[in-house]
């Protein structure tokens, strides 16, 4: 493992590894070579990422990647049909859905206890855990990824009383939204819905607790009628520009424009579909396309341009929902690559503070604000 002194330290607040480890059965303790020889041995071709995978704890500690926002995912349909093109189960009921997104959390805290893995949920914490990772000078030391609770979709809480559960496990993140139709709000390939009644009795209720927003996977109408309701910190956890790469899933320019406005802050995502146009999923191949890792900087840098300033952005890579190689900038071969933007940005021009800022303080600044 490299010395953590040599390489940046790195927040990721997009990453889903519970759902990577009980839905998709893959044990996170291992490398990611060997998760993929385990997979191609079974033969699996359940996912499309079978053999595929670029995350695994062991590569974020190689990357230096100490801190993520990491998901709990658990979906209520009411005829059961899976999560658009992806085969993740739409629970019969929000109570389905809620035990299934213990389940998750249940696994977060096996990492804890494994020494893997510790939920930071307090400043203190949270300041401890980046000088443990940044000032020691151990680099063989097995330091434990820190993770901040992040829910995508709400569909799992129940009711509002179910929002204070989950305040007192941890969770400190929410997006009210996935794909397609939510108890709570409209998603993704949604478009022209918004937000459900008790979208916004839940967006009020918020109101009252540490928390934030996370504005990713909503639709227009609901991005803007959240806006008007909920009052605290907003991000967008892994999303792109829309008018670099077209379609619903990135935003316009006027909604990035908000987020600046409201101190905000926008993970750059590294799907190839978002940083490519017209990208199609199983067919077009990352390397034929040429679809490299700096195409995300150009995101970052049409966000700066609008805030006069490396303030926004930051890292949601998204690096592990349900895709993997196939669907991966052809130069990154683990999440520990992420790295390499080091020396991508300070190419492009960004200065040690920019990149700082880009790496952690940026994230830094907006968690803080929803830790005791």
């Amino acid at each position: 493992m490299k010395d953590s002194s040599s390489v940046p330290f790195i927040i990721d607040a997009h990453l889903d590894l519970a759902t990577n480890a009980m839905t998709m059965n893959r044990d996170l303790t291992k490398s990611v070579q060997e998760i993929r020889d385990k997979e191609s041995e079974l033969g699996w071709k359940d996912y499309q990422d079978r053999g595929n995978g670029t995350v695994s704890l062991p590569e974020l500690r190689e990357g230096n990647l100490g801190l993520v926002l990491a998901t709990m995912i658990s979906r209520y349909s009411e005829n059961g049909s899976p999560l658009h093109t992806m085969a993740l189960p739409g629970w019969h009921s929000p109570q389905q859905a809620f035990a299934h997104a213990q389940c998750q959390l249940a696994w977060y805290h096996e990492m804890e206890a494994l020494g893997e893995m510790v939920q930071i949920t307090t400043k203190e914490g949270l300041a401890s855990h980046f000088t443990m990772w940044t000032e020691s000078t151990d680099g063989l030391q097995k330091k434990p990824v820190g993770y901040i609770l992040a829910l995508e979709g709400a569909d799992s809480i129940v009711n509002l009383d179910y929002l204070h559960t989950f305040h007192e496990q941890g969770l400190r993140s929410i997006g009210i939204s996935h794909f397609g139709p939510g108890r709570y709000a409209a998603g993704t390939h949604s478009d022209g819905s918004g937000l459900t009644a008790i979208g916004k009795e839940l967006l009020k209720e918020m109101n009252q607790l540490p928390m934030q927003l996370d504005l990713t996977h909503l639709t227009d109408k609901g991005f803007f009628e959240a806006l008007d309701i909920f009052q605290g910190t907003v991000i967008a956890s892994h999303q792109n520009c829309r008018s670099i790469v077209p379609g619903e899933r990135q935003f316009s320019d006027d909604q990035i424009k908000c987020i600046i406005e409201r101190d905000g802050m926008l993970g750059g995502a590294l799907d190839t579909w978002m940083l490519y146009p017209d990208f199609k999923l199983g067919k077009d191949n990352p390397k034929e396309c040429n679809i490299h890792m700096e195409l995300l900087v150009d995101h970052f840098d049409h966000i700066c341009q609008m805030a006069g300033n490396s303030n926004h952005i930051g890292f949601g890579s998204d690096l592990d929902g349900l895709f993997g190689l196939e669907q991966t900038p052809y130069d990154i071969n683990t999440i520990a690559d992420l790295q390499k933007f080091d020396a991508i940005l300070g190419k492009r021009g960004y200065t040690k503070k920019d990149r700082d800022n880009i790496f952690f303080g940026n994230w830094l600044r907006t968690l803080n604000r929803i830790l005791s």
